[in-house]
């Protein structure tokens, strides 16, 4: 998307990317932009805009990801600095803001235990039936030129515990700094 998110009265460019990173792109000059923000989301986006949603006055960034989340990042201060020895008081709004949160917060967890009694409960019987829940997988394996590597990207709307990469030709898998993986190899058993 293209939006004035800093308010220096020219669009900066906002870039959404699949390895989960926001992006803020400047055009001081008619050079090449210039990266000015960027922040990292643990998952793909899927879409970027900007805008003003949640507060008058101030700008937004949502961004929409693989899973379905909806983040926002804000130009609104979030600390608000009082003087020596002064209190800071939370206004009308904010405190019913917390309020309400806290007691969303309250029903959802109540909420959560209600679904995993029941869901105990129903294991538990003699007419329980076991599944595999279906999900959808976003998979990605892209050519990189630079260095003749391959990327492979799983995403999926659980938790990855074990990714098993069978080969008939040996492999050299490369660690990248967004990676939280364990790499453990085992050599090939030509039977």
């Amino acid at each position: 998307d293209s939006f004035d998110i800093l308010g220096d009265g020219v669009k900066e460019l906002l870039v959404g990317r699949d390895d989960g990173m926001i992006e803020i792109y400047n055009f001081e000059s008619a050079d090449d932009p210039v990266l000015r923000h960027d922040y990292a989301l643990s998952e793909s986006i899927a879409s970027i805009q900007g805008g003003c949603v949640g507060k008058d006055g101030y700008d937004e960034i949502l961004a929409a990801t693989y899973s379905g989340w909806l983040t926002g990042l804000t130009t609104e201060p979030v600390h608000r600095e009082g003087g020596s020895g002064e209190e800071l008081k939370l206004s009308q709004e904010m405190q019913s803001k917390i309020s309400s949160l806290r007691s969303e917060l309250e029903q959802l967890q109540i909420k959560v235990l209600q679904e995993r009694e029941k869901y105990q409960q129903s294991s538990q019987s003699s007419t329980a039936v076991s599944s595999v829940p279906a999900f959808s997988v976003n998979d990605k394996f892209t050519l990189n030129k630079e260095d003749a590597s391959y990327s492979l990207i799983l995403e999926v709307q659980t938790a990855i515990d074990n990714v098993l990469v069978q080969s008939d030709v040996p492999l050299d898998l490369l660690d990248v700094d967004k990676n939280s993986a364990v790499v453990s190899f085992s050599s090939c058993d030509s039977e």
